[in-house]
């Protein structure tokens, strides 16, 4: 009982760090969503189109953001860039860096969801006549967004803990307040309660993204 009582004294005297820490990692997060599955539908795009150079090009990106590491990507971008005469703020970089990568990530995703749908439904769309954008938009998008919908909640669910990586170019997110009061108090004590806040973002994300897949079953 004691030790519970010191861990939650000890929580709550952290928890104004936690909170700025849990805002910056949040803010990464969401704007990384955003940015990254509009992307990865445009490369997915590219890499189904029939023009080589648009082919090649959207190949070649996808191969490079996921044939290396995303800490190296995001060390490249904030450290590297300036050596070109591009000096990018932190918390840009780390947004650049996250979206190029998991964009590729979502694009690889989607392409298989894409190229999943029966070629039936192209033709009946186009026999009704549908235009190409409201035949993608209206009838393969949605078909395919159920059939990669587990992949990338998957993908959702491992940014949250790749939001760490950060770290390495300063920014306060979670992990880094950890290991702020960590050294500063010399114990471990805040990162365990570091590890208990992601435990509980990610089970509510979990819930969320089980939802969201039940609600698309009637594709089924």
């Amino acid at each position: 009982m004691t030790t519970l009582n010191t861990l939650l004294n000890y929580f709550f005297t952290l928890l104004p760090q936690i909170l700025d820490g849990l805002k910056v990692t949040l803010e990464l997060f969401i704007l990384t969503l955003i940015l990254s599955i509009p992307l990865g539908i445009i490369v997915a795009l590219g890499k189904l189109s029939k023009i080589k150079v648009i082919n090649k090009v959207t190949s070649c990106y996808v191969l490079i953001m996921r044939g290396t590491p995303l800490l190296l990507q995001i060390v490249f971008i904030f450290f590297g860039l300036p050596n070109l005469n591009i000096v990018i703020d932190r918390f840009p970089a780390a947004i650049i860096a996250f979206t190029l990568n998991y964009a590729a990530y979502f694009g690889e995703i989607f392409r298989a969801g894409i190229s999943s749908v029966d070629i039936g439904q192209y033709e009946a769309s186009h026999v009704l006549g549908l235009s190409k954008k409201d035949t993608f938009f209206r009838i393969i998008l949605p078909q395919a967004f159920k059939t990669v919908l587990p992949p990338v909640a998957n993908e959702i669910v491992t940014l949250v803990k790749d939001t760490a990586l950060v770290y390495a170019i300063g920014i306060d997110e979670l992990l880094r307040v950890g290991k702020i009061a960590c050294n500063r108090d010399s114990s471990l004590l805040p990162l365990v309660i570091i590890g208990i806040v992601y435990l509980v973002l990610i089970g509510i994300l979990t819930k969320i993204l089980d939802k969201i897949e039940r609600k698309y079953q009637y594709y089924n």
